[in-house]
């Protein structure tokens, strides 16, 4: 059954402990400084080659899923989410840097995707992203359910 699966959602909140504070004072002051982009906005599997963005990726629609159902993950992205949508004025090129603006728009079509219409997720990919879902995360999330 699914909800038998271990995905190991852990590894996020161990790696986000220690961090997560200054990440979420980062996205307040518009302005991220330090490394934490991974485990706070993970993306879907297949995009990133590097031996973080493998040991954080999401494999699946369903590990997504699991990811907002856990309730200290859910909390944590979507305080997160609020804190980048607070900030006017600034693009996330200018809040996050490159390649980091690419890689929370990944994240935002992944939880996007599985979300209803609307959702937080849906928002930042509206306000930061003229509404336009990463091309390879959906692409990724379709191969996966064919």
């Amino acid at each position: 059954m699914a909800g038998d699966i271990d995905y190991k959602l852990h590894r996020f909140i161990d790696a986000q402990n220690g961090v997560y504070e200054q990440a979420l004072l980062e996205l307040k002051a518009g302005r991220k400084t330090s490394h934490w982009m991974w485990f706070i906005f993970p993306q879907i599997s297949g995009l990133g080659t590097s031996a973080m963005a493998e040991k954080y990726a999401i494999r699946s629609a369903e590990e997504a899923t699991a990811y907002l159902a856990d309730p200290i993950l859910s909390s944590r992205l979507l305080r997160c989410v609020e804190a980048i949508l607070s900030v006017n004025g600034r693009s996330a090129h200018e809040i996050l840097g490159s390649p980091d603006d690419f890689k929370l728009c990944s994240s935002m079509t992944l939880f996007a995707a599985i979300s209803d219409h609307g959702s937080p997720f849906h928002q930042v990919i509206k306000h930061f992203y003229q509404g336009k879902f990463d091309e390879r995360t959906m692409e990724i999330l379709s191969a996966s359910t064919d």
